[in-house]
């Protein structure tokens, strides 16, 4: 009897201490999962507050003009559809009272169109666009209007400048051989910008290095802070 006794104490413990250990590790693991919820909803909270105190991004509107310097020559005939090329903004760009894009930001574009005068009935075309602008260490991507120009006319060596985006060309007259004097027109539309513009007398177009060259932005543009 005593032994059976003994047995049952003994039995009796072992269940007692076997619940406690349930007990204890079901607690342990209540404890942790609240632990971890605890330190989700913290961080989120953290995450929160950071981005209400980031500084919101400058908003460049759509048909806001980017002034720009070629930093090379392009020509009709030595460029190529396709290529790329380096300019520097010649004006700044503000938005509500902060400077989105800084005078001599870095600014990429590309050549569209480029056609010598002997491959295009008798007349050339350059056509450049801007594809990026640098501000700070980041660097944007844009879309804005083209640039074209277009000579033509053997017989009258005459050129049109003509403004992207639709706007109204601009015709520059008498340039080559014979021609009676400078270029006759101004910025037009989105094409702003004839200085430095030369129609050579085989009516190839060359833009030299710093020649000054608009484009109009077709989609808004946020610049970080």
């Amino acid at each position: 009897m005593t032994r059976i006794n003994s047995a049952l104490t003994v039995a009796s413990i072992a269940l007692f201490l076997a619940l406690s250990g349930c007990q204890k590790s079901a607690d342990q693991a209540s404890d942790s999962s609240s632990a971890a919820s605890s330190g989700s909803t913290a961080s989120s909270a953290k995450s929160a507050i950071r981005e209400a105190l980031a500084p919101k991004p400058l908003v460049v509107p759509a048909e806001t003009t980017i002034a720009v310097v070629l930093d090379e020559t392009l020509s009709s005939k030595t460029s190529a559809t396709g290529q790329n090329f380096s300019a520097t903004v010649s004006a700044p760009i503000e938005i509500d009272g902060k400077i989105a894009v800084p005078k001599g930001a870095r600014a990429t574009g590309i050549i569209r169109d480029a056609k010598s005068a002997g491959r295009f009935k008798g007349g050339a075309v350059l056509s450049l666009e801007l594809s990026s602008i640098t501000v700070g260490s980041s660097s944007y991507d844009v879309k804005t209007s083209d640039h074209t120009l277009a000579s033509k006319g053997k017989g009258k060596r005459s050129a049109v400048m003509i403004g992207g985006g639709g706007a109204a060309g601009a015709l520059i007259g008498g340039l080559a051989g014979g021609g009676k004097g400078a270029a006759i027109g101004a910025a037009v539309g989105a094409g702003a910008g004839t200085g430095g513009a030369a129609f050579t007398g085989n009516r190839e177009i060359t833009l030299r290095a710093e020649t000054p060259i608009s484009f109009k932005l077709l989609q808004p543009l946020e610049i970080k802070q």
